[in-house]
């Protein structure tokens, strides 16, 4: 069989236009609002440069960004717990219906929907019971009357309140990927271990698991990372409050820069952002590809 060589030049057609958009999409703006995280700066008048003083403000001296980064890494955590549930749907999708598609597409729907709608549906829900609230009412209507609370009103409810939100939203999301990775399993390797007697959950665990390990990975970062990376969510519902106990890194880094005037110190949340994302995303690819070179 011929192999054909493409030039270089022809690759080059390809691929710089992309890597220079890429470049000016991504790491000039990084680049800029680390240079930026380094000035005292309201982002009007003019700027003056004060080194590290704004990272040194948010380590030390700022009471609600400790907090927030907790928040916001919970929020994280909490959103991967789904995707072990959203693999173990997909295995019994694929091996007890034959349109599992339908039911698929079914849960998908919250992805697809403005996450203002999702908000607003969600703050309804949440409601007191006099407000028509529906979670409460259900409550009150089966007798459950101490289990109601004002869920985004009170500090130590609203987080997980928005946690239960964000895990129902991104669940079709994660399941259409795990359901689409145990699909492009051959049927050949199920037949032949069923031969050897492994079969069920047998085969599921010396066939499907090790061999989804890599859309696994995929579904994880696409999780942790976007989560600690929330932020439209946490503004429609709650905008951070009540008394900051919603902010997340996001929130905060958009309060400082744009309800304080603190464009500066907001750019040096953004900074913290972005290197904490990196770092979650190496840490979490070294220990996924390790497992992925024990089983292959």
């Amino acid at each position: 069989m011929k192999v054909l060589k493409v030039p270089a030049r022809t690759i080059a057609v390809f691929i710089v236009p992309c890597l220079l958009l890429y470049v000016c999409l991504v790491f000039v703006p990084i680049l800029v609002s680390l240079y930026t995280g380094l000035l005292k700066w309201d982002g009007l008048t003019s700027a003056h440069f004060i080194g590290f003083g704004n990272f040194k403000e948010m380590f030390f001296h700022d009471p609600v960004f400790w907090p927030s980064v907790k928040r916001t890494l919970l929020y994280s955590v909490a959103s991967m717990l789904e995707i072990p549930l959203c693999l173990g749907m997909a295995i019994l999708l694929n091996r007890n219906l034959k349109k599992g598609n339908t039911l698929v597409s079914i849960y998908f729907t919250p992805v697809i929907l403005s996450v203002v709608i999702i908000g607003q549906l969600w703050k309804t829900i949440y409601n007191p019971a006099s407000m028509g609230g529906m979670l409460n009412g259900v409550l009150i209507s089966l007798g459950l009357d101490s289990w109601t609370h004002n869920w985004l009103t009170e500090p130590k409810i609203a987080m997980f309140a928005l946690y239960v939100v964000s895990l129902w939203q991104y669940f079709g999301y994660h399941l259409l990927i795990q359901y689409t990775g145990v699909q492009n399993i051959p049927d050949e390797l199920y037949e032949a271990a069923k031969i050897d007697g492994a079969d069920g959950f047998k085969a599921d665990r010396y066939i499907t698991l090790p061999l989804i390990v890599p859309i696994f990975k995929i579904s994880i970062i696409l999780a942790f990372i976007g989560s600690l990376q929330a932020f439209d969510l946490v503004m429609v519902m709650t905008a951070g409050g009540p008394a900051h106990a919603t902010d997340v890194i996001s929130t905060h880094m958009y309060n400082s820069s744009f309800m304080s005037f603190k464009y500066g110190y907001g750019s040096a949340i953004a900074t913290f952002l972005v290197v904490v994302c990196l770092v979650f995303t190496a840490f979490i690819n070294t220990i996924f590809n390790k497992l992925e070179r024990k089983y292959t």
